[in-house]
């Protein structure tokens, strides 16, 4: 038992009833009690989460999501006041766009500076420190956030900040306790956490998912489009059913898990940024969107007119983007593998035209084949230039079924899902939203929550640098969770060069050839990560060497290093 019982103990006691194993922590001001508490639980062998030391809270968030993403448990990340909940930075909206559970607590400037309570103010930051909203801060980005304000219900507002996060849709929640609140002396309270569960997931109305299944069934070209279903393995065996038993294609936009194989013979291929429309989608009378952001963007690639729109989403009027229409002929806030599961059980009774669905079944199989058949000839060595698509193919030699990807490659995202050829749930993972930086502490996150995977962490050079590579090495060392990151180099950031051609084809940034992208003088990127780690680190131009650095970073996880291999593609002033 802890000699002094404060607020402070009895929210580290509620972390560890939770379930919390890990604490990421940027320490200040506003967390002696925690310390004190941390350290008597030490002292005396009384079990809490185990603190990881993060020195910048950009990386301790994105360990906590790379955590619960691959666990589905959320972790807590402790950040300094107001400065410490700022510098969080893109890494909150991550969480919130990604729908990742997860807890940030940020103590407060003391309410007391004369002294009158334990925890006064004693230092001139305090002074400096003390805004009139922190709480807002991070408003729009989290599903809860509340002051803690005694000790006496501090349990019952951390279960229920966890309930909160772990209800779908999922995402981050904040809370704050000033420091005198946090030192209070507290009778210990008693919370049972199975009464705290999150909220069951929900299943169609069992007239909607009739509906589906007759227009389904009688669909001449149907079509499934999905983005993040793969994050539940199990609806990932129930898409594979119902696209098998009707032979209908299945197309991932923006992906962010694996959520349909690769390999299936009715997988069609991405939908990014490209500026072609998709035949199926040109075709499909009946399409069935499965937990997607973005199922496609109307100004460039969109369906027909006549076809109906099925939008089944743990949030599928997208509450918390101001812009966002997709008219359908119905929306269900419904968990996808329980409605997938009911519309398999629909369609065992239902019968079937299945000369038909041979017959398509053929000719998805062949759109498949010519899709992997062109895939293929872009994955051709090339004298003296390492192109994404080769270095991927390399890459992919070395995946095997202990493997986790984790993709920030940005504008080469979809050449990594492409010719990464992911087939097994939870084999690669992204963000999910928009802030780069995520990779690095991504994959801490993911060696911590399972340390028998290989992780390999793909990045361009500009996420890399936005990663703070200083603190994501010097922790993969001290916390040893070796990863082997390979940077596709093209010295500068692409995606704006993109976008402005995008808008302006024929604009004068594309006559210079001129669009403030560049990184050159390039940076010796991989030996930040000697410097700050001790990670094995080397340099690749040529594709002549590029299998053997690949092997040699296995080799380094062998020994328990982390590695960085910055490989150099074609620059962005090279490419248009």
């Amino acid at each position: 038992m802890f000699d002094k019982y404060t607020t402070g103990t009895a929210f580290l006691e509620a972390l560890q009833e939770a379930g919390v194993s890990y604490i990421f922590c940027n320490l200040g001001s506003d967390h002696p009690a925690i310390i004190e508490g941390l350290a008597e639980a030490s002292q005396k062998g009384i079990e809490l989460p185990k603190v990881i030391t993060c020195p910048h809270e950009m990386v301790a968030l994105s360990a906590a999501h790379g955590f619960a993403q691959v666990t589905g448990k959320p972790q807590a990340v402790l950040v300094h006041v107001e400065c410490g909940t700022q510098n969080l930075g893109g890494a909150i909206h991550n969480a919130a766009k990604g729908r990742i559970p997860v807890l940030i607590f940020a103590g407060a400037s003391p309410f007391t500076q004369e002294g009158e309570m334990v925890g006064s103010r004693n230092e001139f930051i305090h002074w400096i420190q003390d805004v009139f909203d922190q709480r807002g801060i991070v408003r729009g980005y989290v599903k809860y956030n509340n002051e803690i304000r005694s000790g006496k219900n501090v349990k019952q507002l951390v279960h229920r900040a966890l309930q909160i996060a772990q209800s779908d849709p999922k995402g981050p929640v904040y809370l704050v306790g000033p420091r005198e609140v946090m030192e209070e002396e507290t009778g210990r309270v008693t919370v049972n956490p199975a009464l705290w569960e999150p909220i069951r997931p929900s299943a169609l109305p069992e007239e909607g998912a009739r509906e589906i299944v007759s227009s389904l069934v009688n669909a001449d070209n149907p079509l499934i489009i999905t983005s993040y279903l793969g994050r539940n393995a199990k609806a990932v065996d129930e898409l594979v059913e119902l696209s098998d038993r009707l032979s209908i294609p299945v197309i991932e936009s923006v992906p962010n898990y694996m959520n349909f194989p690769s390999n299936h013979p009715m997988h069609c291929g991405y939908l990014w940024n490209s500026q072609d429309q998709n035949m199926l989608l040109t075709k499909a009378d009946v399409i069935l969107v499965l937990d997607s952001d973005v199922p496609w963007i109307p100004i460039k690639n969109k369906p027909p007119e006549y076809c109906k729109i099925y939008y089944i989403d743990v949030d599928p009027l997208k509450e918390q983007m101001p812009l966002w229409y997709i008219p359908s002929q119905h929306f269900f806030r419904a968990d996808s593998f329980t409605a997938l599961k009911q519309l398999n059980g629909l369609l065992r009774q239902t019968p079937v035209n299945w000369d038909a669905v041979q017959k398509r079944y053929k000719w998805v199989e062949r759109i498949h084949h010519e899709q992997r058949k062109e895939w293929k000839e872009k994955e051709s060595y090339r004298e003296g230039i390492i192109t994404p698509e080769y270095l991927t193919a390399c890459i992919r030699e070395l995946v095997d079924d202990n493997t986790i990807i984790v993709n920030e490659g940005i504008s080469n995202y979809e050449t990594i899902y492409r010719h990464i050829g992911a087939t097994k749930p939870g084999s690669i993972i992204g963000s999910g939203a928009g802030s780069l930086g995520w990779n690095g502490g991504a994959s801490i996150g993911v060696k911590l929550a399972l340390p028998h995977k290989k992780v390999i962490n793909l990045t361009g050079d500009g996420s890399y640098l936005f990663s703070i590579p200083s603190t994501v090495h010097w922790m993969a060392r001290r916390y040893q969770t070796p990863f082997l990151t390979v940077i596709y180099n093209n010295k500068g950031w692409k995606s704006p060069k993109l976008s402005t051609l995008g808008v302006h084809p024929n604009g004068a940034a594309r006559k210079i050839n001129e669009f403030w992208v560049s990184f050159e003088p390039s940076a010796d990127l991989a030996k930040i990560a000697e410097a700050a780690g001790g990670a094995y680190a080397r340099t690749v131009k040529s594709p002549d060497e590029l299998k053997d650095a690949l092997q040699s970073g296995l080799r380094a996880l062998e020994e328990g290093r982390a590695a960085v291999l910055d490989v150099h593609l074609p620059t962005v002033q090279e490419e248009w």
